[in-house]
């Protein structure tokens, strides 16, 4: 194992979190398309670890359920490992020791960090292990400096540099108070000597509960050196407790990923209304109007523009493509495409080059081809629209009968009169068109017109004979000219 790679990285996730008052997890509250868990071990997986392990307790199935889900294509993949009793920090790191090196440390570094630090990077945690073996540490603890470090624990330092104690806020002298350098909680050990020292962690505190920070005076005690590495951005160090907390983690880590995108060239018109989920990615010159949100895999190309008031998940935009006002779930729209406003795109909708989608329109599972367009008030489910067609306003794909869905097919430069029922399973050919207020239940040929209605039929007098008295009967008298005949 290189000294840049950590044999393990060990995530303490057992936590009850009563603050949040949820029935979910505490570290499975999502903020920015991912749970708290998940963006830490996104940084834990930053560094390469040997091994990437949850120590889990409180709500474990949930947790485990979610490693074993979405966390189950990546690598390392994280092994959950259960504390049964919530018996403090290093009785959790003790119990993951015991399980996976049978209470042996590991050769190399290993790092323990916190599952409901949301805002930690990877590249603080990578800085953290070269600091540590750089300077030959047992152990590097991660610090920082706080605005207020009320009720955090104060770093000492001797005059090397080095890590003299850590002193809890409550037995802190008022010189110690001052300092502003805190303990975060995370740290770097060296796994051997980390594994021997657990096993010499006393309950001889309020709680009766083994801390971790315990082992810091204990490895100090045989002569070993501790170190610190202070990491300047103190709002990434801190945890989250409770509702307000994940409120204000969204928003920072929101922040953040907004100025990546804008540095890299995206637009944002509005930072202030506008969500962007962490696995979201955009190409240069692209735009995002006030009032959007991004979620899950969303990719914009280069010059798409998008709101404003528009929700987009796991969808493709096109390079050029402009999406106003619009739903769209696991849908692909096309370069230079148009869609909206107020049009709702559902999975399995896939638009080519320069399709047009207006207003109040919903399309699902839906194939759109090249040049074509569904203006108005129209719904395109389960269907395969050719290059060059337009669909009339007010038109239904009518897919299901109830018990399956049924796929219908138009051919290129089609004209769909407004208000046609297309019933699946049918076929329009090439350049046929169908009337206004058809119902086509069976195939159309290329080329042809389609006419499925009743006939009219105009029963004259009748609003006379049967609304006598009415403005309609009235009006229809006047324009009749009856009552000047009279």
């Amino acid at each position: 194992m290189s000294a840049s790679r950590p044999a393990a990285v060990i995530v303490l996730a057992a936590g009850e979190g009563t603050r949040m008052k949820s029935r979910t997890s505490k570290v499975l509250h999502e903020l920015c398309g991912r749970p708290m868990l998940g963006h830490v071990l996104a940084a834990a997986r930053a560094l390469d670890p040997g091994r990437l392990v949850v120590v889990v307790g409180h709500r474990r199935e949930q947790v485990v359920a979610h490693l074993e889900q979405a966390e189950a294509e990546t690598s390392p993949r994280p092994e959950p490992v259960v504390q049964e009793r919530q018996g403090g920090t290093g009785h959790a790191v003790r119990m993951a020791m015991e399980r996976l090196w049978d209470g042996g440390g590991p050769s190399g570094t290993v790092v323990v960090t916190n599952g409901d630090h949301p805002l930690l990077r990877g590249e603080t945690l990578a800085e953290l292990v070269r600091v540590h073996g750089a300077e030959g540490n047992a152990v590097t603890v991660l610090t920082t400096e706080m605005p207020d470090a009320t009720g955090y624990g104060r770093i000492l330092r001797e005059g090397d540099g080095s890590v003299a104690a850590i002193v809890e806020h409550k037995d802190a002298t008022e010189v110690q108070r001052a300092v502003r350098e805190i303990n975060v909680g995370m740290y770097a050990f060296d796994g051997a000597l980390l594994a021997d020292a657990l096993k010499r962690v006393t309950t001889d505190n309020a709680k009766g509960e083994e801390y971790l920070t315990d082992v810091v005076g204990i490895l100090r005690g045989d002569g070993h050196r501790a170190g610190a590495y202070l990491t300047a951005d103190w709002v990434e160090t801190q945890g989250v407790n409770d509702k307000v907390q994940l409120a204000q983690a969204r928003r920072q880590l929101n922040d953040r990923i907004l100025e990546a995108h804008m540095r890299a060239g995206v637009t944002i018109v509005d930072p202030a209304s506008t969500w962007i989920d962490v696995d979201v990615t955009a190409e240069a010159d692209a735009v995002v109007h006030p009032g959007t949100q991004l979620h899950g895999r969303t990719h914009l190309g280069e010059g798409a523009e998008v709101g404003p008031g528009s929700t987009l998940t796991d969808t493709l935009v096109g390079a050029g493509a402009r999406v106003v006002n619009t739903v769209a779930d696991g849908a692909e729209i096309g370069p230079e495409a148009s869609v909206g406003p107020f049009a709702y795109l559902r999975r399995g909708t896939r638009l080519s080059r320069k399709v047009k989608i207006g207003a109040y329109v919903e399309t699902k599972n839906a194939e759109v081809g090249e040049g074509s367009k569904v203006p108005h008030l129209t719904y395109v489910g389960d269907a395969e629209i050719g290059a060059g067609s337009n669909i009339g306003a007010s038109s239904v794909f009518v897919n299901y009968d109830g018990v399956e869905k049924h796929r219908s097919v138009v051919g290129d430069h089609v004209k769909v009169g407004s208000d046609t029922m297309i019933v699946a399973p049918v076929t329009i050919g090439d350049g046929a068109y169908t009337a206004a207020g058809s119902v086509i239940v069976q195939d159309v040929p290329p080329g042809a017109m389609a006419v499925a209605r009743g006939r009219q039929r105009n029963i004259e007098g009748w609003v006379e004979r049967k609304r006598a008295g009415t403005p309609a009967a009235e009006a229809a008298r006047r324009a009749s000219g009856r009552d000047r005949a009279e």
